[in-house]
């Protein structure tokens, strides 16, 4: 038996569900081969053993391809247009208890970013977010909310000062902001996806995705939409065929299901 990067991918899906197919071969593989490289582990075979019989293997294999760079407010000039445009249409197309989904959400900073922007127009009582991620130990991170100071630097003042504490070198959110915060494991390649969602948030995340799984997430996120919710992804994408699968371009990082 040939113990091939194509043997891999096979034996990963069987034991993560995890379609690597979906990913950048090239990219991903050099990220699997280095992490192969740093156990001292000779080949795929032997790897794949290592990742079925060791936890602490598999739970280091998941978090390192499912790639997590995160931080709060990323790219401001982005929020600025949520916080005075995006935020009060939506409010004024479908009131205050607005239907919310931050998808891959990685450590937590873009839903709780998601809740102090919102927390200008909506009471915290009627806000909630459901955040999802396929690595359940950024979840877990994300569940304990402390960042490092450089996560949080763009967060505007007043907010920083509202809702972070201090805790030695870290940052720790206020817990009112993590109560508005419902956090799921879920894969966007294979999973259910939720429906009727005002706001939808995906940013950073598919460009590591093929063309054709990239073009097959943003198909349904549009049907996740309700007729009018917007699609918010980051400054690193674009949906070139966006009006083919059924969406209006508002800018370059809000799309509309018409």
């Amino acid at each position: 038996m040939t113990y091939d990067y194509e043997y891999f991918k096979r034996e990963i899906m069987a034991l993560t569900t995890i379609d690597l197919n979906s990913y950048k071969e090239k990219q991903m593989k050099r990220r699997i081969d280095t992490l192969i490289a740093k156990h001292n582990i000779d080949g795929y075979d032997q790897y794949v053993k290592a990742l079925r019989n060791d936890k602490t293997y598999f739970e280091e294999f998941v978090n390192y391809i499912t790639i997590n760079v995160s931080e709060f407010y990323r790219n401001p000039e982005q929020w600025k247009i949520l916080d005075e445009s995006v935020i009060p249409e939506l409010i004024g197309r479908f009131g205050r208890n607005l239907k919310i989904w931050s998808a891959a959400c990685s450590t937590g900073d873009e839903p709780y970013s998601l809740v102090m922007a919102l927390s200008r127009h909506i009471p915290l009582s009627q806000i909630k977010i459901i955040a999802t991620d396929l690595d359940k130990q950024v979840i877990a991170k994300a569940k304990t909310g402390l960042y490092t100071e450089k996560s949080i630097a763009a967060v505007p003042a007043d907010l920083k000062r509202k809702y972070f504490t201090q805790v030695g070198p870290s940052y720790k959110i206020a817990d009112e902001i993590k109560a508005r915060v419902e956090f799921r494991e879920h894969n966007l390649l294979k999973d259910t996806y939720l429906t009727d969602c005002h706001l939808i948030v995906c940013r950073n995340v598919l460009i590591y995705f093929t063309e054709e799984a990239k073009d097959g997430v943003f198909r349904k996120f549009n049907t996740s939409l309700a007729k009018g919710g917007l699609l918010f992804i980051g400054s690193t994408e674009q949906i070139i065929n966006y009006k083919e699968i059924g969406y209006e371009r508002r800018n370059s990082f809000f799309y509309s299901r018409p």
